[in-house]
């Protein structure tokens, strides 16, 4: 499995563009390397691609994921179904298949605050972290700052960004805030249609 957080521009880049807080956004994407990996896989061809860590919040300076030819790879990430600009290819030509995974704004905010506390607690003890600083702040300032950079960042590159392409996939899951499936959108080359999932389990 593959994340196109990999294919985030480093931290340095992102400031030397002025876009750090644009961090997410369809801009701070090396879309011509996501292409690139993307036509060497399909073409059967094994690929090194950058490490992103979320504990340090960048790229992984000279780490690298080795990913072997293989007749499934499954390559996750926001931004999937996102058109690069200036591109005569398309990140989806590159997919037999592919599903977006869809939830109520309010539980993917909960979802977020939740991994943001929980990063919170992993970095208690660990300078390295991007998060260690956040560990010595009082707990509301903490969480108004997350909810800020929810607000300002997350939340305007779903609206903006990432909900308009969810129609280009061949099958939306709806979750619940207990991460259960309760609908399937399939497409089927014809307009998508909800189905329960009750109603497709035998």
């Amino acid at each position: 499995m593959v994340t196109t957080d990999g294919f985030l521009y480093p931290n340095q880049t992102l400031i030397e563009q002025g876009i750090l807080n644009r961090k997410g956004f369809p801009e701070s994407y090396d879309m011509e390397a996501l292409l690139n990996f993307l036509d060497r896989i399909k073409n059967g061809q094994d690929v090194d691609i950058p490490v992103y860590s979320h504990e340090v919040y960048d790229i992984v300076p000279e780490e690298k994921q080795s990913v072997k030819a293989a007749d499934f790879v499954i390559v996750e990430g926001i931004n999937v179904f996102q058109n690069p600009q200036n591109e005569r290819l398309y990140i989806t030509d590159f997919f037999d298949f592919s599903i977006y995974v869809d939830a109520a704004v309010d539980d993917i905010e909960s979802w977020y605050l939740d991994r943001f506390l929980k990063m919170l607690s992993l970095a208690q003890n660990d300078p390295d972290s991007y998060y260690y600083r956040f560990t010595q702040m009082p707990i509301g300032e903490v969480e108004s700052f997350a909810h800020q950079v929810w607000t300002s960042i997350n939340l305007t590159n779903l609206q903006n960004y990432i909900e308009p392409t969810r129609n280009r996939a061949e099958v939306i899951l709806h979750k619940t805030k207990n991460h259960e499936i309760d609908e399937i959108y399939l497409k089927n080359n014809f307009p998508l249609s909800k189905r329960k999932f009750s109603d497709i389990m035998v």
